[in-house]
């Protein structure tokens, strides 16, 4: 089983990089997301991989990071769910955000990717959504909605509550993104909870506003 290639990069083509292995040609699928960041070709390039061996094929799977390759694995765990369609989700959703839109349930973040239609990104939520609350995710907030980010890193709170629900439902009214939303009325949450503070529906807004404007 390979789980790491080192080499140099010898091409880049459409959904798979060819990496050279002293003197050996891998041939690696990757997101589109990852491709875009292989722009050295001649240069070294070290993978991290998922390999599926099938009768009809032998296929390897490449990944900058630990992050990406443990949500590639979350995504195809999910039955329907293979890995053209999980590093097509990888693609429009990074890890930084896709435990939020899932978390979130944020379908039409999921749908966004190629192949993956209203029942199947149902699924994927509704497989993950447990997981992606209970994983430590810890990267910074990048918003698609407003401009900048906040770089503090937080944790997804296990349960929601209904003022959380109606916090972020009022930022969507708003004009922010559900996943936005979700990941700014979390980042309140944990620093009211960190201060041993309770909120009002009404800081909650304006503190999470305050959050998706940095």
């Amino acid at each position: 089983m390979i789980s790491k290639l080192s080499g140099i990069l010898d091409s880049v083509s459409d959904g798979y990089l060819i990496l050279d292995v002293q003197g050996v040609g891998y041939q690696v699928h990757c997101s589109s997301k990852t491709l875009a960041q292989c722009t050295g070709v001649g240069e070294p390039l070290s993978l991290l991989i998922d390999t599926q061996i099938r009768e009809d094929a032998f296929n390897l799977f490449g990944f900058l990071t630990a992050s990406d390759q443990t949500w590639f694995r979350l995504l195809i765990s999910v039955q329907g769910v293979g890995a053209k369609a999980a590093m097509a989700i990888l693609t429009v959703c990074p890890p930084d955000q896709i435990g939020f839109a899932i978390a979130a349930g944020d379908k039409a973040a999921v749908q966004r990717a190629d192949g993956v239609g209203p029942k199947l990104a149902a699924r994927i939520i509704t497989e993950l959504k447990d997981k992606a609350g209970k994983m430590a995710i810890e990267a910074p907030i990048k918003t698609t909605s407003v401009a900048g980010n906040n770089n503090a890193p937080i944790n997804i709170p296990v349960t929601q509550t209904g003022a959380d629900q109606d916090a972020v439902s009022a930022l969507i009214n708003l004009g922010y993104q559900r996943t936005d939303a979700y990941a700014a009325v979390m980042q309140v949450k944990q620093k009211a909870e960190n201060d041993n503070q309770d909120i009002e529906l009404s800081d909650m807004i304006r503190l999470a506003l305050q959050e998706l404007s940095l």
